[in-house]
């Protein structure tokens, strides 16, 4: 009479068992521990408000500009592209900085994208031409042999 148990004989083992239970413990704990570690703590953190470009109507007063090395270090804006603009908002009245991303940069990093598919291509090219010679080199092999073994 057959079993319907369908789990092989090898995974039953004690050895097996152990590892399986290891294995999926470690994972367990790990997710469990994430999840206990990100759980929001009491802080006496300020909340952040956002900036009024945001949330209004605003007039550049200053076009996109890089940032130098004093504003890199102490604006947090200058941090994520680099570039800056100052804007009045109009309802508020208040000038803030907010980041931009300039028409130069844009173009700069379009060109190194470029050039970097450009060298991308030959390698890949280059590649093919071997592959070929070496497969073009097989079969004239394979055909020699057949025509030495008649």
């Amino acid at each position: 009479m057959e079993s319907a148990c369908r789990v092989p004989v090898a995974c039953c083992r004690p050895r097996v068992l152990v590892l399986h239970a290891l294995f999926w413990g470690l994972v367990s704990l790990r997710v469990f521990g994430a999840a206990l570690l990100s759980e929001e703590k009491p802080s006496a953190v300020r909340p952040v408000v956002a900036p009024c470009w945001i949330l209004e109507e605003f007039v550049v007063m200053t076009e996109c500009a890089q940032c130098n090395a004093f504003q890199t270090k102490s604006w947090l804006v200058c941090g994520q592209t680099g570039y800056v603009e100052r804007v009045n908002c109009t309802k508020s009245n208040k000038e803030e900085v907010k980041s931009c991303r300039s028409a130069v940069m844009e173009e700069h990093l379009f060109w190194k994208f470029e050039a970097a598919m450009l060298a991308l291509t030959a390698v890949f090219a280059v590649l093919v031409v071997i592959r070929q010679r070496w497969l073009d080199r097989l079969a004239s092999e394979k055909v020699r042999r057949q025509i030495e073994s008649i």
